[in-house]
């Protein structure tokens, strides 16, 4: 590894021949890097995918459509525009050998596997008293084991390749605090469940160079809380200190970061982008 920061500095001062050069923001490329991402056909997912390839990466999108939206299309066309690539994929994360399969043929196609970033997600309001067991393991069989099928197809390609990569598996603040006003106990135990996760991933897979870390979006505008912004959205602006909802592109640097050696020393962390709601 080349020197950077102040080694680099004192690599110069020691050499007058070096002539220096501006690095950080090579740190947060992704260049030649593949990625997948599910739930990118639209939403957070999408935003988050457009992102990589903004960055380099070589992006699959993985989401349950057979073909994916004209949001989808029109993200593509403007990777393709910047010289990158984002491909549709049609997959249920909640079906494990499929989405293993998936990941492999993808690890058979580029010879590598850098990123993932799991963020297909789903849910509901309902009272916690009434909730369906069947209501409730939908929820789960998404949201938690699709979420570690997902990880686990990424992480079976990057030991596979012997390559350091980086699994980002998308939370929420549900996950560490209580929506106010929210009868959602399914989606936010699942949430809770990530978190936990993503903690006991990062501990078994960081020897072999695979970092496991989470993402925790607020309130943010998007089709799964258009419902409850409709109804009350001045209210849940209000709880937090920046008093806004937060916007999907918002998510766009903290998720190139995690998947970047910008943050090689990060794993089974979870950032939380919640305009600071958490804080009170």
């Amino acid at each position: 590894m080349l020197p950077i920061g102040v080694s680099a500095a004192l690599q110069a001062a020691s050499d007058p021949s070096i002539t220096p050069k501006r690095t950080i923001f090579d740190e947060f490329s992704l260049n030649d890097k593949v990625a997948v991402v599910t739930g990118g056909n639209r939403g957070l997912g999408l935003e988050m995918s457009l992102a990589l390839c903004e960055a380099g990466a070589i992006v699959y999108a993985f989401d349950l459509p057979e073909v994916p939206g004209e949001e989808f299309k029109a993200a593509s066309e403007y990777a393709k525009k910047l010289g990158g690539a984002l491909k549709y994929i049609s997959a249920d994360v909640t079906r494990q050998k499929d989405i293993w399969d998936k990941f492999a043929t993808i690890g058979d196609t580029e010879g590598r596997m850098d990123i993932c970033i799991a963020a297909a997600g789903i849910g509901e309001v309902r009272p916690c008293l009434t909730y369906e067991a069947s209501d409730f393991q939908r929820i789960m069989d998404t949201n938690v084991n699709g979420v570690l099928y997902t990880a686990q197809g990424a992480g079976q390609q990057m030991a596979r390749f012997e390559t350091p990569g980086s699994i980002i598996l998308i939370a929420s603040m549900a996950g560490t605090i209580t929506l106010q006003d929210t009868p959602a106990v399914a989606y936010q135990s699942s949430k809770a469940a990530v978190l936990q996760m993503a903690r006991s991933m990062a501990c078994e897979l960081g020897r072999q160079k695979i970092r496991v870390n989470t993402i925790s979006p607020g309130y943010m505008h998007t089709k799964l809380l258009a419902s409850a912004v409709e109804m009350r959205g001045e209210a849940m602006k209000n709880q937090n200190p920046l008093g806004r909802l937060g916007r999907p592109d918002e998510l766009r640097g903290v998720a190139v970061w995690l998947a970047s050696d910008a943050s090689s020393f990060c794993t089974g962390s979870d950032i939380l982008v919640d305009g600071g709601h958490h804080s009170w």
